[in-house]
């Protein structure tokens, strides 16, 4: 089996490296049949960081398991993901974010109910599993957004905007992605039940950062997601 690990990257100088070091470190071979054997591809995509992480990628990428892609702008997470997804040749895949909030080492968790034949989509669920406490507008922002989401899906998902979304190739090969910036979670999450797939959630630990220290992603994000997730219930 190949395991494809997407890092899509932005301003992330002092968390790079260790992200990378615990990519590389986490064993997923434990949950392989007996006899199999596991290759693991890094793929970077950086989205025109302005703080020293493409330097820092320029060294990273000499390494067997990593291929580094620069973006020549800066286009958004989402644009990040697809050019992570295009370059990507593994069996199943998992998105990374460089920020430390989220522990590879989730990964096996995440992997399992696929390997077993139970799921083609895993997402690693903030709610289920222990984690730091979140800002209160930021949790009342994800719950909402997720309640959204099970109401026009017909799903019931914990964490829609979850890091966490794992998948084999035949999805990431079905869903053809647009959103380049926030939209990415609610529009890949609203392709992949449309197209029948239903979401297996496992518990993952999660460490927030603070605004302060790096975290991106506003209240206002908020509305982007909404009409995402509107959107694209009614229309491809």
């Amino acid at each position: 089996m190949k395991l494809s690990v997407i890092v899509p990257v932005f301003n992330e100088r002092s968390t790079i490296n260790e992200i990378l070091r615990q990519v590389r470190a986490v064993d997923v071979t434990l949950e392989l049949p007996p006899g199999s054997t596991l290759e693991k591809e890094i793929i970077v995509v950086d989205d025109w960081s302005t703080d020293g992480t493409r330097d820092i990628l320029q060294e990273e990428g000499k390494s067997a398991d990593t291929r580094v892609f620069f973006h020549e702008c800066n286009m958004g997470k989402g644009a990040a993901v697809r050019t992570g997804l295009a370059h990507a040749t593994g069996d199943v895949m998992i998105i990374q974010d460089a920020d430390l909030e989220y522990d590879p080492e989730d990964y096996r968790a995440l992997v399992r109910p696929i390997l077993k034949g139970r799921a083609k989509v895993v997402y690693g669920s903030r709610f289920l599993g222990e984690h730091k406490a979140m800002l209160f507008w930021h949790s009342v922002g994800n719950h909402l957004v997720t309640l959204v989401t099970n109401l026009l899906y017909d799903t019931t998902l914990t964490d829609m905007e979850t890091c966490y979304k794992v998948f084999t190739a035949e999805v990431a090969r079905k869903i053809k992605l647009r959103s380049p910036r926030w939209g990415f979670d609610p529009e890949i999450t609203a392709k992949i039940l449309k197209h029948g797939y239903r979401i297996y959630e496992v518990p993952i630990a999660y460490t927030g950062r603070e605004y302060g220290e790096g975290k991106k992603i506003r209240g206002h994000d908020a509305l982007t997601v909404l009409w995402t997730l509107l959107k694209h219930r009614f229309v491809d």
